[in-house]
């Protein structure tokens, strides 16, 4: 299949897939969905994370599916309730059990942020030192961020040892942090990209569905093949099996430079605002 084909070089030489299938506590996690990407659409990049409490349900789908473990490339990430050298090595290691797996590929500190009333600067490093060790004891094979911007990864630059291979971020035609990426790149990270349909509001924008109609391809089709063609891998989420398999048929057409250029401008001119959740605002989930 495709999708587990097409992949994208860490700086480490780690090979990660492009496309993968995101699982989210917003909108529940279907196990049909999980296991119809991997058995069915060559899906091999899943993404989770401990604020989803659906690490479990996801090792569930893993052994359902039949796929090797190691054809597949699995990310979690700790929660900053769960920030501190030990307090992060205890969530890595009930995630690993969570999920049934002895290593993740790409394990993340998921939100730049602390509990009130803590050092978040202090708490982050404290968190990415067990990250490094994770890394070099092998059980992780890659490390990264997800939601940082330029000033948390240069506080976290101060003492980090290891630069984190990938960084996960909003990325989507409304929202294109231009120079965040820029800075990342120069710093070797791979970008991901979540919530590549803007929550679905992407999905009715004219451009994209003029496109869709230009290239007969679904507007889901038209914004993951923006997002890989900028080099950035895709980890869209659905609960919807047929959606999925959307999702996965991006590779056998290419958007024409002229076409990139004008969803690129988007966020330029368009009224919507980033719709990124806020960490405080969810810190009661967990």
């Amino acid at each position: 299949m495709e999708a587990e084909t097409k992949c994208l070089q860490l700086s480490n030489g780690v090979r990660m897939p492009v496309l993968g299938i995101g699982t989210s506590h917003l909108g529940g996690y279907s196990d049909d969905a999980v296991v119809h990407a991997l058995k069915n659409c060559g899906v091999r990049h899943i993404d989770t994370a401990r604020l989803y409490k659906c690490e479990h349900l996801v090792g569930e789908s893993v052994r359902k599916s039949g796929v090797n473990r190691a054809d597949l490339f699995i990310t979690s990430k700790v929660w900053p309730s769960q920030y501190g050298y030990q307090e992060t090595k205890d969530a890595f290691r009930d995630s690993l059990s969570q999920v049934g797996v002895e290593y993740f590929d790409l394990y993340l500190l998921h939100w730049p942020a602390s509990p009130e009333g803590t050092d978040t600067k202090q708490l982050i490093s404290e968190s990415w030192k067990a990250l490094e060790e994770f890394y070099s004891q092998g059980l992780c094979k890659a490390i990264g961020v997800s939601n940082f911007e330029i000033s948390d990864l240069k506080n976290l630059e101060e003492s980090w040892k290891i630069v984190p291979h990938v960084i996960q971020l909003e990325f989507h035609i409304f929202c294109y942090p231009e120079k965040l990426i820029e800075y990342c790149r120069g710093l070797g990270m791979q970008i991901v990209a979540h919530s590549p349909m803007a929550k679905g509001e992407a999905l009715t924008q004219p451009k994209v569905m003029e496109l869709a109609n230009k290239y007969k391809r679904s507007s889901s089709q038209i914004l993951n093949r923006w997002v890989t063609q900028h080099g950035i891998a895709t980890i869209p989420k659905s609960t919807k099996p047929h959606r999925v398999e959307k999702n996965c048929k991006i590779f056998d057409f290419e958007l024409s430079a002229e076409d990139m250029s004008c969803l690129d401008a988007i966020h330029e001119s368009d009224s919507h605002s980033s719709i990124n959740i806020t960490s405080q605002a969810v810190f009661n989930r967990t």
